[in-house]
């Protein structure tokens, strides 16, 4: 069944999350709240659209793209900045995605900044999302308390409640969230939930995955017959089988205003490189 895949990574994260609270209980992680700092917030640039540039380890479709004692971690997370990137998404699943919470933190704690063109010359912090299989609160706010700036929420693996109950804690602790759907019906509900909140620009994004479930494959034709479906007061995000510049204009004169790129980038010698192509050519097709 094409709920397989997200029904297995639905029980490993509860077990995980249960095993998290077991060390380190919800009381103890809400005290940690207080005394933190304002999440880096997520800043769209003037000049259209932006990249999410994603730290991934292994892909479940494709297998290892990169060692996790490989000495280059934080090295490639500055060359996303330094190409562009608007955010940085990293894994934290451990199973299928060889991710960990300790990556999420060593991303964070190299503050990066991303410079705005601002007569101030204020530096604006690269906020770091957390992406994995998130089904309960504890996970929001181990996710902040990690360093992160935002957070994905898969809207097909969880009920209307628990959705509300995710997108409503991210919010109230400053974190932005990606809302990823997989067609019109994960829409809708996604559209429900964005409806009975207010918000700031950029603090709420939808996302189309075109990866099939059942396959694993990227099914390319998604994004383009998915984007008319996703709100317009919201940006617009395409996420999986963005692997070239030229990908990344097809996407931006279809209508998008972001794309989360992985593989790709991870595959990439010159990772700067690749993101500052992809921001120039979808930048120029919009």
């Amino acid at each position: 069944m094409a709920e397989d895949f997200l029904a297995a990574m639905a029980t490993s994260s509860r077990r995980r999350s249960a095993e998290a609270q077991a060390l380190l209980p919800l009381a103890t992680l809400e005290q940690s709240l207080q005394s933190l700092p304002p999440a880096p917030a997520l800043v769209l640039s003037s000049d259209g659209f932006d990249l999410i540039a994603e730290m991934k380890l292994r892909s479940p479709a494709v297998g290892q793209l990169k060692a996790a004692a490989e000495d280059d971690f934080e090295q490639r997370i500055a060359a996303y900045t330094h190409g562009g990137a608007a955010a940085i998404s990293v894994l934290t699943e451990p199973l299928r995605f060889d991710g960990a919470l300790e990556h999420l933190q060593r991303a964070a704690a190299l503050r990066l900044p991303r410079s705005l063109a601002r007569a101030s010359g204020e530096t604006q912090r690269v906020p770091i999302m957390r992406k994995d299989f998130l089904v309960d609160r504890y996970q929001i706010l181990e996710a902040r308390v990690a360093g992160a700036g935002g957070v994905l929420l898969i809207v097909r693996m969880l009920d209307d409640l628990d959705l509300q109950a995710l997108f409503d804690t991210a919010l109230d602790v400053g974190l932005f969230v990606l809302l990823e759907t997989f067609d019109e019906a994960d829409v809708e509900r996604a559209q429900r939930v964005i409806d009975r909140r207010r918000f700031a620009r950029g603090e709420v994004l939808i996302g189309v995955n075109s990866r099939d479930l059942v396959s694993l494959q990227v099914v390319p034709e998604r994004l383009e017959s998915m984007v008319e479906c996703l709100p317009r007061n919201l940006p617009r995000v395409a996420e999986s089988g963005v692997a070239t510049a030229d990908d990344a204009a097809r996407l931006a004169a279809a209508g998008y205003e972001l794309a989360l790129v992985g593989s790709a980038l991870m595959r990439a010698a010159e990772p700067s490189a690749l993101v500052s192509a992809m921001l120039q050519a979808a930048r120029a097709a919009q």
